[in-house]
């Protein structure tokens, strides 16, 4: 019997267009973080009378002692150091000689060019020790490639036939009146920064009192401005000055964390289990192509979002700003993870002309080839949930899954010619892209959190019935996103539509 078992879903290549450049130090520290299987299997969420609280998520469907011990027991035997332990998230960081983990875990790693910056990356599949399985189903940390990209387009404001403040979206969209306070709103951000005077000079401009806006660090990384608004920036502060624009009195808390897979989703993890600033409501605005990802990281930040909905937060996540393609290059059409996950509210683009403070037109926002559009389509990963079940979601391609998760579920403006109007590294502009879109619809939920008392939490049941019953959401039948068409009711552009707030927030209560 052999003394290890190939990981389940950890298999990748060396990164496209990489040159190999040699090998580590083999006694460079490193830290990986170990996702361990369920003590129990999760239920879904409205089978529940209430929202989990940590704690007993961490006993129910956390990670069994028995598998904590066991790996305490093999880090301890071959000398690695245990970093932190979450047995809620089920994750345990283990740091170590590279080396030594390497061979533990038969990991083939290598520097390469990538992009260029000199990366650790590997190639083929993790093996775990036989001990430890089927105790552990992913290990993070040996590869350093991006992770995700951001999805957003700044463009100086005199460039734009039409652009919006946050609160005139917010009056567009008809949110509630109130302003989220008591609501904390996480943002998780791989790179960038914000500068807070910036935020204090859109803060006057827009009249609104100071939002509280605080920057968190996950794995050593840092709120840490570039000063180009093209960049990460842009990213970044569209996302504080849309969610803080439409919920001025809530919380933001802005979670910095490496562009890395790893770093990806301990950022999650720190925003979900943070019980001192308790977000009801996540962000997301990065991401990439479902076939980008490892099927050990789909179904690890898939199980993250699982984690959110049972605790009863609510997780915003971009649809994607490159069309059906979702930038990929093979003619078929792809979607864009996390907001591919069934447990994240998928948020597409609209293009969206308004005047005298009524919504004109709105439409699929697709500016062509060079321009974007918003992503949509099928999920080739995650089959159709159930909450889809009523809607017509096309076959997904290119997989044997007979079904899969429509994407997305609802959108909002995110073409940059009707864009947000933001201030970034000294600069006015305005900014598109679905990454617009999270924020909006998570300042919105803030909104709704607020005014009903409690966590929304993971409401597709409710927007996929009684809402979609009643017509709460702007229907969008207007436009295309490449392979697929807008039309009445849910689509692959659009899910649901733009919000109607008011409408939402009455049936509801």
């Amino acid at each position: 019997m052999s003394s290890h078992v190939p990981l389940q879903g950890s298999e990748r290549e060396h990164p496209a267009g990489s040159t190999h450049l040699g090998h580590p130090a083999f006694d460079e520290l490193i830290q990986l973080t170990l996702i361990l299987r369920r003590r129990c299997a999760a239920p879904e969420p409205e089978t529940m009378g209430r929202p989990l609280s940590h704690d007993e998520l961490a006993a129910l469907h956390g990670a069994d002692p028995a598998d904590i011990q066991a790996v305490e027991e093999f880090a301890a035997q071959h000398q690695f150091s245990i970093v932190s332990m979450n047995r809620a998230a089920r994750a345990i960081a283990i740091s170590g000689p590279i080396a030594d983990l390497a061979k533990t875990f038969r990991a083939d790693i290598e520097l390469r060019q990538v992009g260029g910056k000199v990366l650790r990356t590997r190639q083929g599949s993790l093996h775990v020790p036989a001990s430890l399985h089927p105790r552990i189903e992913a290990i993070f940390g040996f590869d350093q490639r991006p992770a995700a990209a951001t999805y957003h387009a700044f463009l100086p404001r005199a460039a734009q036939s039409a652009s919006y403040t946050p609160p005139q979206v917010a009056q567009l969209y008809n949110f509630p009146p109130n302003d989220g306070a008591g609501q904390t709103i996480a943002l998780i951000e791989l790179g960038g920064g914000f500068d807070d005077s910036d935020l204090q000079t859109y803060w006057q401009q827009l009249r609104l009192s100071s939002v509280s806006v605080t920057a968190v660090s996950v794995d050593d990384a840092q709120n840490a401005p570039t000063g180009d608004p093209d960049g990460p920036d842009g990213e970044v502060v569209l996302d504080i000055e849309v969610a803080g624009g439409v919920a001025p009195g809530a919380n933001i808390a802005v979670y910095f964390a490496p562009n890395t897979d790893q770093g990806f989703l301990d950022g999650i993890h720190a925003a979900i289990h943070d019980t001192v600033r308790k977000p009801s409501v996540i962000s997301i605005s990065w991401g990439s192509a479902e076939n980008e990802w490892t099927p050990q990281a789909l179904n690890a930040f898939n199980a993250a979002f699982h984690d959110a909905a049972l605790l009863g937060i609510t997780v915003c996540v971009a649809a994607g700003d490159n069309g059906s393609s979702d930038g990929e290059t093979d003619g078929r059409p792809h979607v864009d993870f996390p907001a591919s996950s069934p447990w994240a509210l998928a948020c597409g683009g609209t293009a969206l002309l308004a005047s005298g403070g009524k919504i004109k037109s709105e439409k699929v926002w697709n500016d062509g080839n060079d321009g974007g559009a918003t992503g949509g389509g099928v999920s080739s990963h995650f089959s159709k949930p159930k909450y889809q079940a009523a809607v017509h979601v096309p076959a997904p391609t290119g997989t044997a899954n007979q079904t899969g998760r429509g994407v997305p579920d609802v959108a909002g403006v995110a073409d940059p010619d009707t864009g947000f109007q933001i201030l970034v590294d000294g600069q006015q502009g305005v900014v598109g892209g679905t990454s617009a879109v999270a924020p909006l619809w998570a300042g919105l939920i803030a909104l709704l959190n607020q005014q009903l008392g409690k966590n929304l939490g993971w409401f597709h049941p409710a927007l996929y019935g009684t809402l979609a019953q009643h017509k709460a959401l702007h229907d969008i039948t207007s436009g295309n996103n490449g392979a697929y068409k807008a039309g009445i009711g849910w689509d692959p552009c659009t899910g649901f539509g733009s919000p109607n707030g008011q409408a939402i927030l009455t049936l509801l209560k």
